[in-house]
């Protein structure tokens, strides 16, 4: 029996209690890296002696800390902020009905999510096995500008739950709210430590505790950054970037950064669950842990083995109809990064 929690639940309560410290605590960012050798094909990478090498060590100290995680069926209210096309939307959603889908081909999405489930709460309940893509809101009038601050972002959550017509429904308890930015829309951070973050928003600012997360399509601005390997840094020369599984590389590029902040999110909803380290506010979560690895023999910044579609596309895992490259994720009954891909499954 999944344990739930409260609106006004006590961890709520006593998370929240200090505004000013909530100030200051800084939403947890993901940042996508590149191999510092782009000589080696990442397709190409040579195994070392122990396919465990996916980010083992026995010094990383990811702990629980009596917080709620997400054991309820998921549901991921979405917010289109700016301007966008239609099969881009197609791709993301895709993605996300994938992480519950039973049907997709092996590796899949779905089998990617088996690592979260691993994650209990203080009752030993896992979390939920159900990610359902709820429902969705478009800002195509970008009705905060096109340039928002970390704050300004929760702005815009409260303008969508509060919206006039077709307001997102109010979901404490087990929904997560993704803020998806067009790629003319620039973020506090983006691009220079960031290609997404999550956390919560504050009561005294949207009326409520909601888990959160925002990833910016990057293609305009730093696809190199965000996007490898379908777009490559300028100084990094004579490296040819992969072919992206599904035409477009800005999105294709968000798909692994939203992977990461769902499953974080998912893990760590109210920041005090799992991390590792001992200060809260800037903790190492499941998805941290393995950035940049996507495959068997990734490791000190390498992608790993990953696959070849019959187009020539990079790819790692599948989803019911399309094929999606995401990162692997932390096991803490492994004490590695694993995922779907691994050669030694």
């Amino acid at each position: 029996m999944s344990k739930t929690f409260p609106t006004q639940s006590p961890p709520f309560t006593a998370l929240l209690s200090v505004t000013l410290i909530l100030l200051t605590l800084v939403p947890v960012s993901s940042y996508r890296p590149w191999p510092p050798n782009p000589s080696k094909n990442i397709t190409d990478y040579a195994l070392g002696a122990s396919k465990k090498y996916e980010g083992s060590s026995e010094f990383v100290k990811l702990r629980y800390h009596m917080g709620p995680v997400l054991t309820n069926i998921i549901t991921v209210h979405t917010i289109w902020y700016g301007t966008w096309k239609r099969n881009q939307k197609k791709i993301i959603r895709e993605f996300i009905n994938s992480i519950s889908a039973k049907n997709a081909p092996h590796p899949s999405v779905s089998g990617w999510w088996k690592t979260v489930m691993l994650y209990t709460d203080q009752t030993g309940s896992n979390i939920s096995n159900t990610v359902y893509l709820g429902q969705e809101k478009n800002d195509r009038f970008y009705s905060h500008g096109k340039s928002l601050t970390r704050l300004s972002i929760q702005s815009v959550i409260k303008s969508a739950i509060t919206a006039k017509t077709k307001p997102l429904p109010i979901n404490s308890r087990s929904g997560l709210y993704l803020l998806l930015t067009a790629d003319d829309v620039y973020v506090q951070d983006f691009c220079t430590s960031a290609c997404g973050f999550h956390y919560f928003t504050f009561p005294s600012l949207v009326g409520y505790t909601l888990p959160y997360a925002w990833v910016g399509n990057s293609e305009r601005f730093c696809a190199g950054q965000c996007a490898y390997p379908f777009a490559v840094p300028q100084f990094i020369p004579n490296v040819k970037p992969f072919k992206s599984p599904n035409g477009d590389i800005g999105v294709d590029g968000m798909i692994s950064v939203i992977g990461h902040e769902i499953a974080e999110l998912a893990s760590n909803p109210l920041a005090n669950a799992w991390y590792a380290g001992g200060d809260p506010s800037f903790p190492v979560e499941i998805a941290d842990l393995c950035e940049g690895i996507y495959g068997t023999g990734g490791g000190g910044s390498y992608t790993g083995q990953v696959l070849d579609g019959r187009d020539g596309a990079t790819y790692n895992m599948n989803g019911i109809r399309r094929k999606f490259l995401v990162q692997w994720l932390w096991s803490h009954v492994l004490n590695y990064c694993t995922g779907p891909n691994a050669l030694d499954h």
